[in-house]
């Protein structure tokens, strides 16, 4: 009964997505359960998103500035721990090709390309599960500011096509999915 639930809730997403005005409107949904998807995502709570931002399909495009980002937990079966994910329910990473703490990002060039930014205009705010004290933002070198958490940048993956897609998971040994404490969940 459950997962019938979760599906009509998500299907009601969608439907809501399709006909929404520019502006988004607060719709709190779920991500069902899919165990036959190595990333299957059992519950995902989307927030509100402030300012008009990038569809949830195009990850690269989700890099622009919005205002609005909350960024919150979610458990998937392939996975031992809680990680975060935004508004949108797009799964976040880090580098660790970058250095916690030192207010700085690695990535750029075709490495931005393929990892864009979790880029802000204001504080994210902190969801269901994350400890607040531990976000932050960063200032890259074109300007934009960067959200950060525990003293990490954040970051999505171009790979990812929708919500809860995590194919960066682990990619070259250097790209993670971040727990809710702000560490890399290495496989």
């Amino acid at each position: 009964m459950k997962r019938i639930t979760l599906s009509l809730l998500m299907l009601l997403a969608v439907v809501l997505a399709a006909c929404a005005p520019a502006t988004p409107s607060p719709v709190p949904t779920t991500v069902p359960d899919d165990t036959d998807t190595p990333a299957a995502v059992e519950t995902a709570t989307l927030a509100e998103t402030a300012t008009s931002e990038a569809p949830a399909e195009s990850p690269t495009a989700a890099a622009t500035e919005s205002a609005g980002v909350t960024i919150s937990t979610s458990t998937a079966t392939t996975m031992t721990e809680p990680f975060l994910v935004d508004n949108q329910g797009r799964v976040l990473y880090l580098f660790t090709n970058d250095t916690q703490n030192s207010g700085a990002s690695s990535c750029s060039g075709e490495c931005i390309t393929s990892w864009p930014a979790v880029v802000v205009t204001g504080m994210p705010t902190a969801g269901e599960g994350l400890n607040g004290a531990l976000l932050g933002t960063i200032t890259r070198d074109d300007g934009t500011m960067q959200a950060t958490y525990n003293g990490w940048p954040l970051y999505y993956y171009a790979g990812d096509a929708a919500p809860g897609d995590m194919m960066g998971q682990g990619m070259n040994g250097v790209w993670f999915l971040v727990s809710a404490t702000g560490n890399a969940i290495q496989p």
